[in-house]
């Protein structure tokens, strides 16, 4: 069995193995510089994600076929290999400021659990960020794991100061996602994303907040207007 990574054909004896272990194994047998990233090994930390056929996957969890093709993630620094940086999409996590601010006494119950329980899934493999094509055309762009961390706080009861939350998501933010679902489908952990930057424009409307993208008119678009 065959895989392809970054262009090098590696040959792999195995035939039931995860794409980390070929990883490992093609690292201490054939090629000790090959440089990726792995932790837990459990699929809980994220670090090991690359992609795997033009897709965002955890190495941790993919089981290799014969001529996979592997490479980095996209929209990131290369590091070397396989390595990226992920410090430029963590820092928009500070940017947005993704804590409880205000915790009010309320108790969080069972529904609201519910609601924003799958957020708090996410763990920050950045396989959202490689996959978001906005990126390509607005580096300033935050990201889908920034927004969607941000909608867990928006829909926490026990956030008293949503509006901070609203306020900072509004320039290269909410507004600025095509909603192409790239993100939600690149999700290890199930989360959509999509649907939390709906979520947040809907929340961001309530709040008086509107997307700021100048709307083509009836007359640009019909070349007449409807209310000569």
């Amino acid at each position: 069995m065959k895989i392809d990574i970054q262009g090098t054909l590696y040959e792999i004896p195995h035939i039931e193995i995860t794409l980390l272990n070929a990883l490992v194994y093609i690292r201490e047998n054939i090629n000790p510089s090959l440089k990726f990233g792995y932790n837990c090994k459990s699929g809980v930390c994220g670090s090991c994600a690359v992609r795997v056929n033009f897709q965002e996957t955890l190495s941790c969890q993919y089981k290799v076929q014969d001529g996979d093709k592997i490479e980095p993630l996209l929209r990131h620094e290369n590091v070397a290999g396989l390595l990226v940086d992920y410090k430029k999409a963590k820092q928009n996590l500070q940017k947005i400021q993704t804590w409880l601010h205000v915790r009010s006494e309320k108790v969080m119950g069972e529904a609201c659990e519910e609601l924003i329980e799958k957020q708090s899934d996410c763990i920050l493999c950045s396989s959202c960020f490689s996959a978001c094509p906005v990126l390509d055309v607005k580096q300033s762009f935050l990201g889908p794991f920034a927004l969607t961390r941000a909608w867990r706080y928006v829909a926490d009861v026990r956030e008293e100061e949503k509006k901070s939350f609203i306020e900072k998501m509004q320039n290269d933010g909410i507004w600025d996602c095509t909603l192409c679902g790239e993100c939600t489908v690149a999700c290890p952990m199930g989360i959509d994303p999509k649907s939390d930057i709906l979520h947040l424009r809907t929340k961001s409307m309530q709040a008086g907040f509107f997307d700021p993208t100048p709307q083509p008119s009836f007359e640009d678009d019909f070349g007449f207007n409807p209310n000569f």
